[in-house]
């Protein structure tokens, strides 16, 4: 996702996990022939442009949002039917361009990239002050990427618990998201592509609405039920945790959700969906939620191919553990798991002979999913001499993201050439 930030105060430390950075121009204006005179102005009263009358069926005249009225007044064309149509559109989409306001680059961004949109809205409390505004920008940043995330994950694979697995799916499926300002902390606008993005959406329009039931209904019976239905809804610890990082610290939150209007509304959604709200009172249901749906998700068996990264054991002839990069069997990027001393060794030779290893085991809900219990059958797969260079050349260009990706198991360890670990 593409992230716009604000200056960052010199006082104030970057988030341990920085977001991308948004582009840096402002999408510029399509051509004219491109451009639907019903969409522009769908989103020009999306985005709080007011219709100040015109020709009836020939064109529509849009004045700015705000009392000030200080911007361009634009002349829209009903049609492209008209000899003149093609002329109107280019003015106003010029106008457009050059007018200051938010709301022009917002309507813009939708001609040029058919999106949906989703708006999160935070109560700041009044006492918050102005040198943490940052901090509050971040935080709400971070909720609406975890919210957006989840989402994509549950248009992937409805469960409880999602873990590492299909994140790099979710990852690419918002790789063209675009957040724009979020003044003072409190409210964050979420561009998302029709192409490739709209199953997340989707998902996320249910998911707010089956979390926010599914609360209602524990609220007032105790018992916590609807969350297991809501997990068909898109609803997951992922989810919950989101929510709870959202509404924590705050007021309360709403989101809501609107269609670009070039690809309509999709099936089974409402057309203007009804914003959904959070407040405090509900976060000990949000969490409860959340730890319920990770006692409950099982174990999952699986049958891996799989390209050892690390070894590590503590002496010579015993069992040891290696880090394992998936190369095809399960929907996460690596896992680690326990040998006993014969697979230890298969693996040593597959490793240093340049080629994976199949085995089979159960991938363990703790650490989301990235052990691999009861490792057995360790075999070396065998490739010929394009698969195995095709191998060694994904891995070289994936040293770093196997560095990195467990750094909450603790250091990374060296593999010696004899496989034991010991350098």
């Amino acid at each position: 996702m593409h992230w716009q930030h604000p200056a960052r105060p010199p006082h104030v430390t970057a988030p341990r996990t920085p977001l991308p950075a948004a582009p840096a121009a402002d999408p510029g204006p399509p051509a004219p022939e491109e451009v639907d005179p019903a969409v522009l102005g769908a989103l020009l009263l999306r985005h709080g442009w007011q219709r100040r009358g015109g020709a009836a069926g020939q064109y529509s005249r849009w004045t700015p949002p705000g009392p000030a009225r200080s911007g361009p007044s634009l002349l829209v064309p009903e049609t492209t039917a008209f000899p003149d149509s093609g002329d109107l559109l280019g003015e106003a989409l010029t106008a457009l361009a050059r007018c200051a306001l938010p709301s022009a680059r917002e309507v813009l961004y939708g001609l040029s990239v058919p999106s949906d949109e989703v708006r999160w809205w935070r109560a700041v409390p009044p006492g918050l002050r102005a040198e943490s505004s940052w901090a509050a920008q971040e935080h709400l940043r971070a909720a609406a990427r975890r919210m957006l995330l989840a989402a994509a994950l549950a248009d992937r694979a409805r469960t409880g618990y999602h873990g590492a697995r299909h994140r790099a799916h979710a990852e690419r499926a918002l790789a063209g998201v675009l957040v724009g300002p979020a003044p003072g902390g409190g409210r964050l606008s979420a561009y998302v592509p029709v192409d490739g993005g709209r199953g997340a959406v989707i998902r996320l329009h249910h998911a707010l609405h089956a979390a926010r039931e599914a609360v209602d209904y524990q609220r007032a019976t105790g018992g916590m039920e609807a969350f297991d239905t809501a997990v068909a809804a898109g609803v997951s610890r992922e989810f919950t945790d989101a929510l709870t990082a959202l509404v924590a610290g705050s007021e309360g939150a709403r989101i809501s959700l609107a269609w670009a209007p070039a690809a309509g509304v999709p099936a089974g959604c409402a057309a203007r969906p009804e914003p959904v709200e959070f407040s405090p009172g509900d976060l000990p249901v949000l969490r409860e939620a959340g730890a319920r749906y990770t006692r409950g998700e099982p174990a999952v068996p699986v049958r891996i191919a799989a390209a050892v990264v690390r070894m590590r054991r503590s002496a010579s002839g015993t069992g040891g553990t290696v880090r394992l990069r998936v190369l095809a069997g399960a929907e996460v990027g690596q896992v680690r798991a326990v040998l006993d001393e014969e697979a230890y060794q298969v693996a040593g030779h597959a490793h240093l002979a340049g080629v994976p290893i199949r085995l089979e085991g159960r991938l363990q809900r703790r650490g989301g999913f990235r052990r691999l219990a009861g490792a057995r059958d360790v075999a070396p797969v065998r490739l010929d001499g394009v698969e195995r260079d095709r191998l060694l050349k994904s891995l070289h260009e994936d040293l770093d993201y196997a560095a990195e990706s467990y750094t909450a198991d603790g250091p990374a360890e060296d593999t010696g050439a004899d496989g034991t670990g010991r350098g």
